[in-house]
Formats: structure tokens, C-alpha cells, sequence
């Protein structure tokens, strides 16, 4: 007697959507700041009200986001914010380029690495605010001065950090790379951008506040147009709510551009340690 074999058993596999959602510790950060910030206003109002600094000094916060109402509607207003906002984004493209591409060529090469080391050492700690007087004298009241300043101080933000992320390379994925006779542009594509990465974002998040800061600060030293020179301009006339006010904006502006960037680098590093650490929290 022969037994027949089994029928065979179907079976399917039911997919359920992953829905990301935000974790408690996200929203109670997320609300503590927003608590963070009408608290600051608060005090703002009161002390402005109780007349502890005087309104020449200290406009109160009525007052300063009532002009800065006023301020929204004037096309010149925005004409000052796209003049600033392109400094800094042009700035800051330059910066990125040169410190991303040279800081891998002098990474993956311990020559150069060892050969530039003091020069590095030497010229990163110099402000870049000192060199003001020399943009001035080479390109004048331009943008082209605001950038001498922006690109140099940013530069070195993104430069360093990747050579941090050449250097993190594990080496014996590198002495891999080499047995293999793998090419320094493919070294640089399959081994050197995956690990350094992380630092690359990094540094391309702190030089973005860096050029912001220098964007405004150009024009309220060399006089470009933008916010910095409005800034100087209200100040002159004595208008110290409008000085509050584009204070307010710029805090405004480097607020969306921090956000915007870590944004950025968290949908780009979804797949680091670092990234996924942070939803599972």
C-alpha cells in the first residue's frame, strides 16, 4: 500500500506596510523647544514692559514683530534676503567643492597628507574677518569680497572633517582594495565616499552656519547689499526696532538652513549606524 504524498500547503505572506512614526522623545524635544521659545518672548515682553532696559536699547517684542510685519510686505525686504541668501549659497557650493575634492586628494595620499600638515595647522586658525581689508582692495564693494571671506572660513570646515572620515577608513578594507589593484577613482567611489560621508555632511552642516554668519557680517562690514548693511543702515537712523527685527530673520534664516541640512543628511544617511540609531530612540 502506497501512501500518496501531501498535498501541497499554499501559504502567503502578508506584507505590512512600515509606517515611520515619530518616536516620543522626537515630540517632547519638539515640544520643549516650541515651549523654549514663547518662554523667550515672554521674558522679552516683560522685561521691555517693566522698563528694566530702556526702549532705545530694547524694544519689546510687540514692537518688533509688528515692524517686522510691516517688513514682509516690502518687496526690498526680500530683495535684501535673496541678495544675502545667494552669497551664502554660493559661498558655501564654492567651499564644499574645494574642501570635499582636495580633502580626499590629500587624505588617500600620506605624502600629501604629511606634507601639508603644518601648512593646514597654520593657515586654519587665522579669522577670516581678517581678511576683509584685502577683499575690499581686491574687488571692492562686490559680492566677489563677501566670498573671499565665506569660502575661507568655510573651506576648512568641510577640508578637515574629511580628512577625519579618509582617515577613519578601516584598514584592512583598504589593504583589500589595494590587493585587488582597485584604481584611486574606484578606491575613492566604492571605499573613501561610503565612509567619509557621514563626516562630509558634517562638515558641510557647520560650514552652512559659518557662511550665513560671514554673509551678513560682509555686508555690514564692506557694505554689500543684503540684510548686514540694513542692519548698519536702521542702526544709523537711530531705528533700533528694524535692527531687532532682521535680527529676528537672520536667527530665522539660519534656523531653516540647520533643519534643512540635518534634514538632508538623515534621508541620505538612512543607512548608517548613527541615522537609524536616532529613530529607533
Amino acid at each position: 500500500m502506497t501512501l500518496a504524498p501531501p498535498a501541497p500547503v499554499h501559504t502567503s505572506t502578508i506584507v505590512v506596510p512600515r509606517t515611520r512614526r515619530r518616536s516620543p522623545r522626537s515630540v517632547r524635544k519638539a515640544a520643549l523647544g516650541v515651549l523654549g521659545i514663547v518662554g523667550f518672548l515672554g521674558c522679552w515682553q516683560l522685561v521691555a514692559m517693566a522698563g528694566i532696559v530702556s526702549p532705545t536699547q530694547l524694544p519689546s517684542a510687540v514692537d518688533t514683530f509688528s515692524q517686522l510685519a510691516k517688513m514682509v510686505t516690502d518687496l526690498e525686504f526680500w530683495r535684501n534676503v535673496g541678495r544675502t541668501m545667494t552669497a551664502w549659497l554660493i559661498g558655501l557650493a564654492i567651499a564644499a567643492v574645494l574642501g570635499i575634492a582636495l580633502g580626499a586628494l590629500v587624505g588617500m595620499i600620506p605624502f600629501l597628507r604629511r606634507a601639508t600638515h603644518s601648512m593646514v595647522e597654520f593657515l586654519r586658525p587665522i579669522p577670516s574677518v581678517g581678511l576683509i581689508p584685502l577683499a575690499i582692495l581686491a574687488y571692492g564693494i562686490q559680492i566677489q569680497a563677501a566670498l573671499v571671506i565665506i569660502v575661507y572660513a568655510c573651506f576648512w570646515q568641510v577640508f578637515v572633517q574629511v580628512l577625519y572620515g579618509v582617515a577613519d577608513i578601516d584598514t584592512v578594507a583598504r589593504d583589500t582594495a589595494r590587493s585587488f589593484g582597485l584604481t584611486r577613482s574606484a578606491q575613492l567611489r566604492s571605499l573613501v565616499l561610503p565612509t567619509a560621508l557621514p563626516y562630509i555632511f558634517t562638515g558641510l552642516r557647520l560650514a552652512a552656519a559659518v557662511a550665513l554668519i560671514l554673509a551678513v557680517t560682509a555686508e555690514m562690514t564692506i557694505g554689500n547689499p543684503g540684510l548686514g548693511r540694513t542692519i548698519v543702515q536702521a542702526y544709523n537712523v537711530g531705528n533700533i526696532t528694524t535692527v531687532y527685527a532682521i535680527v529676528l530673520v537672520t536667527g530665522v534664516l539660519g534656523l531653516i538652513v540647520n533643519l534643512g541640512f540635518r534634514a538632508i543628511e538623515r534621508r541620505a544617511l538612512a543607512w548608517h549606524q548613527s541615522v537609524r540609531g536616532e529613530e529607533i530612540l
